[in-house]
C-alpha cells in the first residue's frame, strides 16, 4: 500500500537550505520514493497555512519510506534542512487497490 509523506515548512535561511536541496533527489531517487508536489506558494483554502513550502512525497511502502527517512545519507543532509528551515510532517496511507 503507497504512504504519502506531507510536509510544511518555513525556509529562513535558503544558503543552509539550498545545501540540502543539492542532495535531495539523488538519496531520495535511490529508496523508490516519487516526488509528486513542491510548492512555494501553496493556497490557503482553510485556517492559516504560514509555511512558505509544502511538500507531497510517495513511497510504494511504509517500509521504505522509513528506509529512506532513517538512511546514513539522509541523516546526514538533515541538518542542512534543520539549519535553514523549521517543517512539520505527516505520513498517511493510501487507499487500498479494489479489485
Amino acid at each position: 500500500m503507497p504512504v504519502y509523506m506531507i510536509s510544511r515548512m518555513t525556509i529562513h535561511d535558503r544558503a543552509e537550505y539550498d545545501k540540502y536541496e543539492e542532495r535531495f533527489m539523488d538519496i531520495f531517487d535511490k529508496f523508490d520514493g516519487k516526488m509528486l508536489s513542491v510548492d512555494e506558494e501553496p493556497q490557503d483554502l482553510s485556517g492559516k497555512w504560514n509555511a512558505t513550502r509544502s511538500v507531497l512525497i510517495e513511497f510504494p511502502s511504509k517500509p521504505q519510506l522509513f528506509a529512506w527517512l532513517t538512511s546514513p545519507e539522509y541523516q546526514e543532509i538533515g541538518k542542512f534542512r534543520d539549519a535553514g528551515s523549521t517543517a512539520e510532517a505527516i505520513i498517511v496511507k493510501g487507499l487500498e487497490e479494489s479489485e
